[in-house]
């Protein structure tokens, strides 16, 4: 009997208390060794690309901020780049300042998140709390500049919708202070806790030829020693002016990167200090002026049916990631031909998929964590038919959808379908 006989599938998700999002692994097991990992997705398909079409350029912006509760600003702001590069319009500076800070400001509030989450996968749920509770004055904050803890509705085409004040800028500033008294704290635990040190050193090892390979990004890539943000490499906005630069391990352990998740997890504390710096930065150097193009959003859209024609590329260092919003549009018309949204977790959960192999089942949900993965940013659906590409219409998906439900369900008779959803019959 060989070797291989003695290999066992098992499925970890679609639903399990180590996901915080439906999705499903099958793992090869050898004991307790995983072998292999088969990443099936799919299973927050929300249609949202497909509801696009059917909204004009301002209305877009709201459904592109809700893709992700976390990375909700993330998704606006490469959406808008997007439009405003197929548009030619030019943002006013002090508007590129106030996107940085709430950029920022959102990447704190990421990464401490996912901080707690690394904690709690291995048990440690007094650090969750510690991190959790110094993730809620970001929050405050961000409630204070934008007027929501989530979907903070600050960017626009062509600019901002809302000014940071001297009173919000004081507030941003009080948080700073704070933070650098509790950042010491929580580094200091991540870094130098002989439990976080056992549980993450070579575990889910990325090489960085894997990584490449994969093309891994974000906090994932620069563990594995790409060095690479979209910030950085694309001179976005006004971040070459404050001095914006890759984030590596090394910066923060002094050591060689070696890609496991101690590795991704040292970048993310690296990226806290990084991004306190860069916020004082801005507001410090902020120049006055107006803070969108357009006045109102009526006149945006109607310059946007006249100003769009052909495509456009935005790219953003979200806090999990390199992102990628592609639009294209006609001229005379006020929605797009084409929205499509390339998320970071995509390519990372395919490159922690490799790095696992050879770890004990019992690593797997912290190796997921460590890549922060955001799984309704990433689902999505085209069929692939003879080598070609084919989107599903609305009909393809209802009749997708029954068929599926009768499989689960075969007692169910006649059309499953609620009345009202989808194509008329």
């Amino acid at each position: 009997m060989t070797k291989v006989e003695y290999w066992v599938k098992i499925p970890f998700g679609p639903i399990h208390p180590g996901l915080e999002e439906p999705e499903k692994f099958i793992l090869t097991l050898d004991g307790e060794r995983i072998v292999d990992v088969d990443v099936k997705l799919g299973y927050n398909l929300r249609g949202i690309q497909w509801i696009a079409l059917r909204r004009n350029y301002v209305q877009i912006m709201y459904l592109a901020e809700r893709m992700c509760g976390i990375c909700s600003f993330s998704h606006n702001h490469t959406y808008t780049r997007a439009v405003e590069e197929a548009a030619g319009i030019e943002v006013p500076e002090r508007a590129e300042y106030i996107r940085v800070i709430v950029g920022e400001l959102e990447r704190i509030h990421s990464h401490l998140l996912n901080l707690g989450v690394l904690a709690h996968d291995i048990g440690y749920d007094t650090v969750l709390h510690l991190t959790w509770l110094a993730r809620e004055k970001v929050m405050d904050t961000l409630e204070a500049v934008a007027g929501n803890r989530v979907n903070y509705s600050m960017v626009t085409i062509g600019g901002v919708r809302r000014d940071i004040d001297e009173k919000r800028r004081q507030i941003i500033l009080d948080m700073i202070r704070y933070y650098k008294e509790v950042f010491p704290r929580i580094e200091d635990i991540f870094l130098h806790d002989p439990t976080i040190e056992a549980r993450f050193r070579d575990t889910a090892v990325i090489s960085k030829r894997v990584a490449l390979e994969q093309g891994a990004v974000g906090p994932t890539g620069r563990g594995s020693g790409i060095r690479d943000d979209a910030r950085w490499s694309e001179r976005l906005g006004v971040y070459p002016d404050l001095g914006i630069k890759p984030v590596m391990p090394q910066d923060v352990t002094g050591e060689r990167p070696r890609g496991d998740v101690f590795d991704r997890m040292a970048v993310r504390i690296g990226e806290l200090w990084q991004s306190l710096e860069l916020i004082e930065h801005a507001l410090d150097q902020m120049p006055d002026g107006k803070i969108k193009t357009f006045p109102k959003d009526n006149v945006l859209v109607a310059k946007l049916r006249i100003m769009v024609d052909g495509e456009g590329i935005g790219r953003y260092e979200a806090p999990r990631g390199e992102l990628i919003h592609y639009v294209r549009g006609k001229k005379g018309s006020d929605k797009p031909l084409r929205w499509k949204p390339r998320e970071p977790t995509f390519p990372n959960l395919f490159a922690v998929a490799e790095g696992v192999k050879g770890d004990q089942v019992a690593d797997f949900v912290v190796a997921v964590a460590s890549i922060d993965p955001c799984l309704s940013c990433t689902d999505r659906v085209a069929v692939v038919e003879d080598g070609k590409k084919r989107i599903l219409t609305e009909k393809d998906l209802l009749k997708a959808s029954i068929k599926k439900t009768r499989e689960i369900n075969p007692d169910v008779k006649g059309d499953p379908t609620p009345v009202g959803f989808g194509c008329s019959r």
